[in-house]
Formats: structure tokens, sequence, C-alpha cells
């Protein structure tokens, strides 16, 4: 009884078993064929080579990758003053709504666009995202047009993008090598914002976050970025980007099938890429697509003011140039300081003030001459030159006016008076130069003059060994030089080749300091003799 019992116990598990098998299999089978089609594109950052390629070209679910245009037209705005980075964002619902991953903002919050652009570059955040394209463009439709402008201009022709996240949508399509293409872009036209892909966590504004692809950071030498993406339709995607000495890789994965195994194959299409690419090359960046911002896109009222304060971006102007034109064209010279003209009167007075003076000067010399007695002319030997130089040889007192001989000139000047005194004779005691006699001058015996020694007694050194190489000596002196700084500072290290083998020395010693610094050495157990002057 009890043995048929078990019997029939067995067979309902095994019935059971097989069952659960083949439910599983009727399950798995269909999802196996789902899964999503794999791609990859390799090619050198530098120039644009393409070094590996496969279904490239293949429309496919970009994910989260589609964050790169998010945030590449993000720094666009940035750039060109639609929009600044400490610009406070209003959440909006729909924002506030999105699906994990998210930073989980709250409908009405307000929060610094650098926060947004962080948690969407680091985390993959769409709530975040969302909210930056709204920020920019009014509105979800609006801000993807505006993505899909800008992905014709930087020559993604086979991509088509519905929203700012990648999360799936029907035609929110793109490939291996737009994505590729798109992280180039990236990484030359604001090479100021790349290192947001490269930091494995970062403030948010609301809570620290870490970075998606940390994994593959931490462990691949060189790498420095991109993105990653995951949804069910698309698999694991990833753009990364590393570089080794003067080469840079940009390798994209579509399809992973997970976490593991795509950065297991885009290290291995690094490594690919390493191998193929020319150490030295000439860098070739991508064209700058043209900017044109929200003209032309159907543009919504922004859901926050961009940049309230700075006065930029009035209503109507978002994204417009205004080039003014400040360069002087004509300088003009101040006026001159209001003066007022003295009254004809007192020029009329002053006038004749200078004309009485003038003429009382001139009849003051004219009583003066004729009171004077008068003089013989000077002899003409005595006027050869016109200023003569004098010299006063031991006068207890210099002559009450300087002595003066002038050449003679019948021609009088206008301003001069018509009649003149004649010139006073000459001091006694003035000695005119020309009559002294020349004394030849002394003799002086040569001095010799010998050249003090600049070494300052620095003659001296210290030998501590000879050794089989110099490579040897100069490393004992080295390190002796370490352990002994005091007294060999300002000494010079040196090593004599001589027959039995290389001689290690510390010269430019004074004798004082050889001796004291070998007295350290012995007591430190390290062999030392001094030298002295050769």
């Amino acid at each position: 009884m009890v043995s048929d019992v078990r019997l029939r116990l067995g067979q309902y598990v095994r019935d059971g078993l097989f069952l659960t098998v083949m439910l599983c299999a009727m399950v798995l089978a269909p999802l196996a064929g789902m899964a999503a089609p794999y791609a990859a594109f390799v090619i050198d950052a530098r120039t644009g080579e393409v070094l590996h390629s496969r279904n490239a070209d293949t429309r496919l679910h970009p994910a989260s990758l589609t964050k790169m245009m998010t945030l590449y037209i993000a720094f666009e705005a940035i750039e060109h003053g639609e929009i600044s980075l400490d610009t406070k964002v209003r959440i909006s619902k729909h924002a506030a709504a999105q699906p994990p991953s998210k930073l989980g903002l709250r409908a009405g919050q307000r929060i610094k666009l650098r926060y947004l652009i962080r948690a969407a570059a680091v985390k993959s955040a769409n709530d975040a995202a969302t909210a930056i394209g709204e920020a920019i463009s009014g509105s979800e439709a609006a801000f993807a047009r505006r993505m899909n402008r800008t992905a014709k201009a930087l020559g993604m022709s086979r991509t088509t993008f519905k929203n700012m996240n990648g999360l799936t949508a029907a035609g929110h399509l793109s490939t291996a090598r737009d994505m590729t293409t798109l992280g180039r872009h990236v990484f030359y036209d604001y090479p100021e914002y790349y290192n947001l892909f490269s930091r494995i966590t970062t403030d948010a504004g609301i809570k620290q976050v870490y970075n998606t692809n940390r994994r593959l950071l931490g462990a691949y030498r060189g790498a420095d970025g991109i993105k990653t993406g995951y949804t069910r339709a698309a698999g694991f995607n990833l753009v990364a980007s590393a570089r080794r000495g003067n080469e840079r890789i940009i390798a994209t994965v579509f399809g992973g099938r997970s976490t593991a195994t795509r950065n297991a194959k885009v290290a291995e299409l690094l490594d690919l890429g390493f191998r193929r690419a020319p150490t030295n090359v000439r860098v070739r960046k991508p064209a700058l697509p043209p900017y044109l911002g929200n003209r032309g896109i159907g543009k919504s009222a922004p859901a926050t003011p961009s940049a309230p304060s700075t006065g930029r971006n009035p209503a109507g102007t978002a994204g417009k140039t205004i080039r003014l034109v400040t360069a002087v064209s004509k300088s003009i010279r101040p006026p001159q300081r209001p003066t007022v003209a003295p009254p004809e009167e007192l020029l009329v007075a002053m006038k004749s003030d200078i004309e009485s003076v003038l003429a009382e000067a001139q009849q003051t010399v004219v009583a003066e001459a004729a009171i004077e007695p008068s003089k013989p002319a000077p002899k003409p030997e005595a006027a050869e030159a016109t200023v003569t130089e004098t010299v006063v040889a031991e006068a207890d007192e210099a002559p009450a006016e300087p002595v003066v001989t002038a050449a003679a000139d019948n021609t009088a000047t206008a301003a001069a008076p018509a009649v003149t005194s004649a010139p006073l004779p000459r001091p006694a005691k003035v000695i005119l130069a020309s009559t002294l006699t020349t004394q030849p001058a002394p003799k002086h015996e040569p001095v010799v003059v010998t050249r003090i020694s600049t070494s300052g007694g620095r003659l001296w050194g210290i030998n501590i060994g000879r050794y089989n190489s110099q490579y040897q000596a100069e490393r004992v002196l080295l390190k002796t030089a370490l352990k002994e700084m005091t007294t060999l500072d300002g000494s010079l290290r040196k090593v004599v080749r001589r027959s039995g083998g290389f001689d290690a020395n510390f010269v430019g010693m004074t004798r004082e300091t050889a001796e004291l610094a070998c007295r350290r050495l012995q007591a430190r157990n390290i062999a030392c003799t001094t030298m002295g002057p050769s």
C-alpha cells in the first residue's frame, strides 16, 4: 500500500517537471528570437577613419544614447546665450512622470540646469533629460524637431528622434555609425564639458549620483567616456572612448546581452582600434554645424525663463546673434575751456605801462654811462675769444663779478640800448690760462696687481672609495650626499677614472669642511679620506 503511494507520487513529480521544462522552452524560445540585433562600429577619433564596422547602418533603438544629442544641444544653447548653467528650471508634470532611470524630480520643483546636465550625463536620468529639452525649446515635440535638425547637420542621415531621453517610441531609431559620429562631435565641439562623462560620481543638486559606465571606466586603461543605454527593445548599448598616448578610439556597440558582455565586447573593439590606428597622425576635427537655435521648429513657450537678470534673451530673440559695430569712426577733440577776454581799457593801460618802464630803463643806462669815467678800449688781442676761461690761483676773495671778454662787434642788435658802457678792466688776481707754463705730468711707477683666487680656498676634497664602474661610483656619491647634507652641501660630486677603477670624490671644499665631513662619514661607517690641493 505504501509502496503504491510512493510510485504514484514519483510519477506526479516527473510529470510536473516535464511540464515545467516544456513551458519554459515555449516562453524563452520567442524571447530568444526577439533579442536585440547586434551592431558595432569603431573609428580613429582623430581622423574619423573607420577601423571596424558590422551592421553599422542598421536602424536600431538607441535607448539612452539619445541623451548625447540632448546634452549636445544643451551645450550649444549655453554657448550661444539661450540659457545658462545657473538658470533655475521649473520641472513640469511630464518631466516628473518619466520612468526610471531618474533623479526623482517633483513637479513644480526648481533646480539649476547644471544639476540636470550632470544627472543626464552621469546617471542617465530620464526626468532630467526631459526637463533640459523643455527648458530650451518649451516642449518635447519642439525639442525633438531641433534634435532631428541638428542630427542632419552633423551628418547623422539615418537617425530620427522622438524624445529627449531615448525611451522606446515608434520611429525613434538610429545606427551605430550615427551614434559614433555624435560621440565624436561631443568630444571635439564641446571639450570643456566632456569631463562630465568620465566622472564616477557627481553632485546632482538633490543627491549624489553614480556613473552608469563606471565599470568600464574603472576596468579599461584609458577609458574616459562616454554614454550607456538600455531598454528591452534596444539591449545593452554603449558608445565608449579611450585614449592611449596620442591615439584616441571611439567604439560603439548596439544590442549587448548584458552589461558584462557588452563591456567585454567594447573592450575587445577598443583593443582592435588601438592595434589598427597609426601612432602619429594629423588631427582632422569634424566641422561645427551652423547654429540656428530654436528658429523654424515651432518653439513653444519655454518652461522656464532663460537666465533672468542677464537680459540677454528678450522674448522672441532667443538664439539670435546681434552684432554691434563699436569701432570709433571719428575722434572728437574736446572743446576748449571757456575764458573771459580782458577789457580793451585794461589792454591799453598794460601796453602804456610797458612802454614807460622800458623808456625809464634806457634813461638809467644813459645816466650811468655819463657818470663813469671814460676808459680806453680794450686791445684787439684781448678780444680773440668769445669767452676767456680764467684761473683764480690762491685768491683770498673771489672777484666781485665774473670776468668776460667779449668779441668786438660793431653791429648793435635792435633790442640793445643806443649807448653802451665800456668793459671793466681785468682784475689783477685773475690769470689767463694761456699764460701759464705747462708742467709735465708726473711719472707713475707701474703697480703689479695679483689676482685673488675666486675659489675662496675651496681646494680640498674627500674620497669615499674606488669602484669598478662609473655608474657605481656616481650612485655611491648620490647616496652619500643624501645622507650627509650638512657638510657636503655646496660641494661637487666628481668621478675620476684611475687605472684600478673609478674614484668617487667630493671636491670644492675648504680644509675644515673636508675634515669635518670625513669625521661625520666615518662615524656612519663610511670610508673617507681627505684630499688636499695638488
